[in-house]
């Protein structure tokens, strides 16, 4: 059966599936899975001058790395020729898609990872985007850019996502204690300067292994995701067979690996809070259009706890 096939079969059971009667169940918001920038932050310090990265020939000043119109481009020899509108943007409404995606593809904790992912998928959530189906705590910005791009720019950025190969980027370790952080300028979680540990509590605390290389904007240093003790194990039992009937087995849509099949996209290896994000917002609403429709029944009866084990184990595969 070619791909397309598998598609269709894989499109009409989860069909099925998602017209059996589902247990009413609303999880608690994870408010942790929404970064937000604290109010209150550790002091600072710029000096101005030019940064670099390891095995970059290139240099860049903090203030033109957060440059929306023109993020650094740190490998320019190491991915595909890219588009003005993926790394420039419009130069006006639209800024520049690796400001928050990478060159790689990647992303961020707090925004997400397109690497390798489906045009025709990528395209469908770009038009969820501007028509208000997907909205929520994380997507008022990119609503803003889904409404001002031209469609041929949201094809031509959907290309060349989908022409990337994923690496593996996230690492994720089960612990009782978590670094003590904070939620800095962009809403990405960093390492608190005072240093310390807290109770990882119900929670995933997703850092970068490099701090200094995250805030530059470096496509080759990623995130550690930190998860409870037992969250690997809880999340494979669901991801695989569903738990006992609270889910449905993932690979059904997205590839015994998965790493995606057909229009579906690949979920392994993507960040872990992003995860929980999207398992959250399908259940409470706030992602619509038809592939979330299709997700309703996966997610009607899980709450955070199985939400947190289904990320821990699918950010846990290589992508």
């Amino acid at each position: 059966m070619n791909k397309r096939g598998a598609f269709m079969k894989n499109f009409i059971s989860i069909l099925v599936l998602a017209l059996v009667p589902a247990l009413a169940f609303a999880a608690e918001r994870p408010n942790w899975a929404y970064p937000e920038t604290d109010k209150v932050l550790p002091p600072r310090t710029d000096d101005g001058k030019p940064k670099t990265v390891p095995g970059s020939t290139k240099s860049y000043t903090q203030a033109q790395m957060d440059d929306g119109f023109n993020p650094p481009d740190w490998f320019p020899d190491e991915h595909p020729p890219m588009p003005r509108i993926v790394g420039h943007g419009n130069g006006t409404t639209v800024r520049a898609c690796t400001l928050c995606h990478l060159t790689s593809g990647e992303g961020h904790p707090e925004s997400s990872g397109l690497a390798g992912l489906p045009v025709p998928y990528l395209i469908r959530q770009m038009a969820d985007f501007k028509s208000g189906a997907r909205k929520g705590g994380r997507a008022a910005s990119i609503t803003a850019i889904a409404k001002a791009m031209a469609d041929d720019d949201v094809r031509t950025a959907s290309e060349y996502f989908a022409s990337l190969k994923s690496s593996v980027w996230t690492k994720v370790v089960e612990t009782d204690s978590v670094p003590k952080s904070y939620v800095g300028p962009g809403a990405m979680r960093l390492p608190h300067p005072d240093g310390g540990t807290e109770p990882i509590g119900n929670r995933i605390i997703e850092l970068p292994q490099d701090p200094a290389r995250a805030t530059s904007r470096d496509p080759k240093s990623g995130f550690i995701a930190y998860v409870p003790r037992g969250s690997i194990a809880k999340g494979e039992a669901l991801v695989t067979t569903g738990g006992g009937g609270k889910t449905i087995a993932c690979a059904i849509c997205h590839g015994p690996t998965l790493k995606g099949l057909g229009e579906w996209p690949r979920i392994a290896g993507l960040s872990a809070i992003y995860v929980v994000r999207q398992l959250y917002d399908i259940q409470s609403g706030d992602r619509a259009g038809v592939s979330a429709e299709l997700m309703k029944a996966s997610v009607a009866r899980l709450d955070v706890d199985d939400m947190i084990a289904i990320a821990a184990y699918v950010a846990s595969r290589e992508p």
